[in-house]
């Protein structure tokens, strides 16, 4: 398990402890390490570090699959008791005020926050490369690229009325 106790954190030196992960993680299929500091302020724990791996992802264009180097910082900050009632009016966040409400938890799962962080980090529109031209796949009629995500459109049937 990759939970740490915020009781941990607080009994280390200056309430700092220094976390590394280095695994496996299938949701991605790649090999992910992360060099992460968690410390104590008081009624919130902050975490901050550096995530790196290299990520099979799929080319949004040509469909081919390419690696996708991974370096992302983190910067975390979460509240160890619930924040609803200290801001129980809407104000408008800027940067460096998001908060994770931990409501009470008396652990943080790192597995999570890593899980969210290379979500978040991933491009919109996943391109291998800035020479994919999706047109070239277009102007060879000879050339078929098959899709098994798309077959379920085969069955669709379309009546047209008069």
């Amino acid at each position: 398990m990759h939970k740490i106790l915020i009781e941990d954190i607080e009994q280390e030196v200056n309430g700092t402890l220094f976390y590394e992960f280095n695994e496996f993680m299938n949701e991605f299929n790649s090999e992910i390490s992360a060099d992460l500091t968690l410390k104590s302020l008081g009624q919130f724990i902050k975490i901050e570090g550096t995530i790196k791996g290299v990520l099979k992802l799929t080319c949004d264009r040509c469909l081919n699959e390419f690696d996708y180097n991974l370096d992302i910082e983190i910067n975390e900050t979460f509240a160890k008791y619930s924040l609803q009632d200290e801001y129980s009016q809407e104000f408008e966040l800027q940067k460096g005020q998001f908060i994770i409400d931990l409501n009470g938890e008396k652990e943080i799962d790192i597995y999570d926050v890593l899980y969210q962080s290379v979500i978040l980090a991933l491009p919109n529109k996943k391109v291998c490369g800035i020479n994919c031209n999706e047109d070239m796949f277009m102007s060879d009629e000879n050339y078929h690229v098959h899709d098994s995500r798309m077959d379920v459109f085969k069955n669709i049937k379309i009546e047209k009325k008069d």
